[in-house]
């Protein structure tokens, strides 16, 4: 059939180069408002673009599918897991988490990965990252973090003073600082990138067991990351580069594959284990809590529309399914009001309409009405309040006696306590983990010094003296010797390149 020119509204439209005006004899012409088509194609260039995400703002992404290779039901009563071949849609959006859209992609940051698991009870959303713990652990410092990431309210430049003070005054991010100076702060490619919930989530059941959760997914294309001189040349030649090599591995057929794990923990292993489960600047050894197999990720296919399928694409933790749900995390509890939320103010009030957003499962969410851009039937006649005896609507079966294991509402935990201000408090435990990874770094040769080069390119960048003593402070925490070198080093080229000296200490 071919393709004709038409309005917005379905009104054919003779030329697509030419506009209606009023002509003179010299070459001059005024514009008439009647030109319907020119006055549409202004006003909706000026709208097209919509807000960028504050975080996560540059990304790749690709369509592929989850397989189940394990029958999960003695743990969960997701159907997406109940049986050992199943296959779940999937849509991947992996991206940088400081820079804004045009920023480059080797640039040093952790990078987001979010999923969204098209089942067959609604859309399951993972919005993990490709590190294992994160910055925080108190949801009130998240504004801030992001932030102090950002460019100086004063210079509009990155700032490594606003970095560097915000990290002294919370010092539980060593654990994550660590990994983002590493080779991981660099990946080469998201094909060879791991991926991590942080979060614990919980596996539920509809007698009311659960089982506490912990994700990771592992590439089986290897590990591969670049130096930071690898990555600085990369972000001058092609700061699009792990944009480019998935799109173009997908588009050859070279399609990428991840294995799923999880890491189970009973509720009673919980109350007695060395750390709190709900601080995500904490790991669980694998010695404690091996990691099981339940899937297999492949991405193999590209969006047709990138503004459509992905930039229009709303990831949030809160997006669950029977037998999945959330812990008593409490940067996960924000999240789940966070991510909504900003989706509404980027997309609207009724993104979850939109085509990439919209489940595969049937839909009858009477809650939410009316607003803008709502575009499907709005529910037509059905009264527009819930519980109507004009048009009764029959609930999700639950037998009496059972807990529902329906997405937010599990009954699993009994709480009792008081209203309390409360301030995170870090002790030598923090420190525990960080001196751990700084160990397994050390078992790559090179990998430590790598480590502490890649802290002197950001660090030497703090003009503050008793800023950068600090932050000496904090590595030595995790291992003395690093403390020492770090201060060494940095306070030699800095002296260098700008002329400032501190007082190195001895060991």
């Amino acid at each position: 059939m071919d393709k004709y020119y038409t309005l917005a509204e379905g009104c054919p439209f003779a030329s697509s180069s030419t506009s209606v005006q009023l002509r003179n004899g010299d070459g001059g012409g005024l514009g008439l408002l009647q030109d319907t088509q020119l006055i549409e194609t202004l006003a909706h260039f000026s709208r097209e673009r919509i807000p960028e995400r504050v975080v996560h703002s540059k990304a790749s992404g690709a369509y592929g599918e989850f397989v189940a290779t394990r029958d999960c039901s003695d743990f969960t009563s997701a159907s997406f897991l109940n049986k050992v071949g199943k296959t779940t849609p999937v849509l991947q959006r992996v991206s940088t988490v400081g820079g804004e859209a045009g920023s480059a992609d080797t640039s040093r940051d952790i990078h987001g990965w979010a999923m969204k698991l098209y089942t067959e009870e609604g859309n399951l959303d993972w919005v993990f990252n490709n590190t294992p713990v994160f910055f925080i652990r108190d949801p009130m410092r998240f504004p801030s973090l992001n932030r102090s990431n950002k460019r100086h309210p004063r210079s509009h430049l990155p700032d490594a003073n606003m970095f560097w003070d915000f990290h002294v005054g919370s010092p539980e991010s060593i654990h994550e600082l660590l990994h983002l100076f590493s080779d991981r702060g660099t990946p080469k490619s998201i094909r060879h990138m791991n991926a991590y919930s942080g979060h614990t989530y919980k596996f539920t059941k509809t007698d009311g067991s659960f089982k506490y959760a912990k994700f990771q997914i592992k590439t089986q294309q290897g590990v591969e990351n670049l130096t930071k001189e690898e990555a600085i040349t990369m972000d001058g030649v092609n700061p699009d580069s792990l944009i480019q090599d998935m799109f173009e591995a997908i588009e050859r057929g070279d399609y990428p594959v991840w294995n799923v794990y999880v890491q189970l923990m009973s509720p009673d292993e919980a109350k007695i284990y060395r750390w709190n489960i709900f601080d995500m600047t904490k790991v669980w050894p694998h010695k404690d809590f091996p990691l099981l197999q339940i899937g297999r990720l492949t991405m193999n296919r590209n969006p047709n529309n990138y503004f459509a399928d992905i930039e229009q694409a709303a990831f949030s933790p809160s997006t669950m399914v029977p037998g999945f749900a959330p812990s008593a995390d409490p940067v996960l509890q924000a999240r789940l009001f966070a991510y909504p939320d900003a989706a509404r103010y980027r997309l609207g009030v009724n993104y979850q309409q939109l085509p990439t957003n919209a489940p595969n499962a049937p839909v009858y969410c009477p809650f939410q009405r009316d607003g803008m851009m709502r575009f499907d039937g709005n529910y037509g006649a059905d009264p527009s309040y819930v519980n109507s005896s004009l048009q009764p609507t029959k609930f999700y079966p639950v037998e009496k006696g059972q807990s529902a294991a329906l997405s937010l509402h599990t009954e699993h935990e009994k709480w009792v306590g008081e209203v309390v201000s409360f301030a995170s408090q870090v002790t030598d435990e923090d420190f525990v983990q960080p001196t751990a990874l700084w160990e397994v770094i050390g078992r790559d040769p090179g990998h430590q010094d790598r480590l502490i080069g890649n802290l002197v390119i950001h660090l030497k960048g703090v003009k503050n003296p008793e800023l950068r003593k600090a932050v000496y402070g904090l590595f030595s925490r995790v291992d003395k010797d690093l403390g020492l070198k770090l201060q060494k080093r940095t306070e030699e080229e800095a002296k260098g390149q700008y002329g400032y000296d501190l007082h190195i200490e001895k060991s």
